[in-house]
C-alpha cells in the first residue's frame, strides 16, 4: 500500500465552493482527484455564524477542511487568515510528523512574512508552491498604498516559492521577465472548466420564471457575468452597447449594492434610460447560470487584469458567440474561437452590429471551436492530472 502524501491549500475561502475562482478550483481539484494517495487539507474562511455553529473540521470531497477563527478587520482579513492558516498547517505537519508536505498558497497576500514561515516549512522537509494569480496590484479597486503592498508582497512570494504555478502563459512570462533576478521556478497549469449542458430543460420552471422575472427571452440577449469593478471594463461595454443598433438586450449578472462605481456609471451614461440594458443581480445556482449562458445570443468579456479567467472559460464552454477584449490573457484562451474588440470608441459597438448579422451556421462554427478549446485544453480532468503530476514529481525527487 502506497504512503499517503499531503497537500495543504491556503488562500481560498474554502469548499464547498459558493463562488469565486480559487474556490471553484479547490472544489474541482478535490472532486476530480485521481490518485487516492493524495490527501488534501483545505483552509476555509467561515462566517462568524458558521464558525460558532458548525464543526471546526469537516470532510468534503474526501479533503480535510478546517476553519481558522474569522476576524472582521476589513481588507487585511484575508492576509491575517492566510498567516493563521499557514501557522496552523506548519504546527499540524510537525505534530503529525508528516513527511514531504506541500503547502500550496493561492495568491500573493503574505509576501512580507513568508521568509519566516518558509524556513519553518523547510526545516520540516516541506515545499512551498504559490499561485501568483493575476496582476492584483493593478486593480483599480485598491488604493495606491494597497496596490504598492500587493506588488511588494508578490515580489517576496516569487522570491521564496519553490514552484510558482501560473494559470496563464502570459502571467508565467511576466513572472520570468519581471523577477528574472530570482530565477523563479515556474510552470503553467490553466484553470479548468467543462462543456456539460445544464440539467435544466427549456421548460423547467426555474428557468422560465427567471426569464419572466427579468424580462429576458432566449437567444435575444448579450450577457456578461463577473465582479462589478472598473478593470472588467463595464463602462466601455455599457457605453458601446448603447451606441450599437442592436435590438437585443444586454443582461449583466453582477452585484451592485452599495457600489459607487455603479452610481457613477449611471450618472455618466444614463444607461437606466436604455431599456435594453438590464442589471439583473447575482445568480448562485450553478445550473441556472449555465442555462442562462447557453441561451445567450452572445457573451461579452472585458477582463484585462489577471490570468486565465474562470468566467471566460465558462462562457466558452456554454455560449456559442463570444466577444472578448483583445488582450493577451483572453487571446491565449479564446484563440480563433471568439471575436475580439478593443477600447477604441466604436470598436465594440461596431462588432455588436456585425455579430447581430451573423448566420446561425457561422455562430455554430465558433461555438464548436470554443467547446473544443475547453475539452482539449481546459477540462478539469486534464487540469487535475497536471496538478497531480507536479505533486508526485516533488515527492519522487
Amino acid at each position: 500500500m502506497k504512503k499517503k502524501r499531503s497537500v495543504f491549500i491556503i488562500g481560498s475561502k474554502g469548499i464547498p465552493a459558493k463562488y469565486g475562482g480559487f474556490e471553484s478550483f479547490v472544489e474541482n481539484l478535490t472532486k476530480y482527484r485521481k490518485d487516492e494517495n493524495i490527501q488534501y487539507f483545505v483552509s476555509c474562511i467561515p462566517t462568524k455564524e458558521e464558525f460558532e455553529k458548525g464543526p471546526k473540521k469537516y470532510k468534503h470531497n474526501q479533503a480535510n477542511c478546517f476553519y481558522v477563527t474569522p476576524r472582521n478587520i476589513g481588507p487585511a482579513r484575508a492576509v491575517v487568515h492566510d498567516l493563521e492558516a499557514l501557522s496552523f498547517c506548519i504546527k499540524y505537519i510537525q505534530k503529525k510528523g508528516i513527511e514531504q508536505p506541500i503547502v500550496y498558497i493561492l495568491a500573493c497576500r503574505i509576501g512580507p512574512f513568508i521568509h519566516y514561515y518558509k524556513k519553518k516549512l523547510e526545516a520540516l522537509g516541506g515545499t512551498l508552491y504559490v499561485n501568483p494569480d493575476g496582476h492584483e496590484w493593478k486593480r483599480a479597486k485598491w488604493s495606491l498604498p494597497v496596490r504598492k503592498y500587493w506588488k511588494i508582497s508578490e515580489r517576496y512570494m516569487v522570491k521564496h516559492a519553490d514552484l510558482l504555478v501560473c494559470d496563464s502563459k502570459n502571467i508565467e512570462k511576466y513572472i520570468q521577465q519581471d523577477y528574472a533576478k530570482y530565477s523563479p521556478n515556474t510552470t503553467f497549469i490553466a484553470y479548468g472548466s467543462e462543456t456539460k449542458k445544464s440539467i435544466l430543460s427549456d421548460t423547467d420552471e426555474k428557468w422560465l420564471s427567471w426569464c419572466q422575472e427579468k424580462g429576458v427571452r432566449p437567444k435575444e440577449y448579450y450577457l456578461v457575468v463577473g465582479r462589478f469593478v472598473p478593470e472588467n471594463n463595464y463602462e466601455t461595454m455599457v457605453k458601446e452597447f448603447m451606441k450599437s443598433a442592436s435590438k437585443k438586450d444586454f443582461v449583466i449578472i453582477t452585484g451592485v449594492d452599495n457600489n459607487k462605481f455603479y452610481e457613477n456609471l449611471m450618472q455618466e451614461t444614463q444607461f437606466q434610460n436604455d431599456k435594453r440594458i438590464k442589471f439583473v443581480g447575482t445568480v448562485y445556482d450553478s445550473e441556472l447560470l449555465k442555462k442562462i449562458r447557453e441561451n445567450a445570443y452572445g457573451y461579452f468579456h472585458g477582463h484585462e487584469v489577471g490570468g486565465t479567467n474562470p468566467s471566460l472559460l465558462e462562457a466558452l464552454g456554454s455560449t456559442d458567440l463570444n466577444l472578448l477584449l483583445n488582450v493577451g490573457f483572453n487571446r491565449e484562451v479564446g484563440e480563433d474561437a471568439a471575436l475580439y474588440w478593443d477600447k477604441t470608441p466604436g470598436s465594440l459597438s461596431g462588432l455588436i452590429d456585425q455579430a447581430d448579422k451573423l448566420d446561425k451556421s457561422e455562430i455554430d462554427v465558433l461555438g464548436e471551436k470554443a467547446k473544443r478549446r475547453i475539452e482539449q485544453e481546459y477540462s478539469w480532468d486534464i487540469i487535475v492530472e497536471k496538478y497531480e503530476y507536479i505533486f508526485k514529481r516533488q515527492w519522487e525527487n
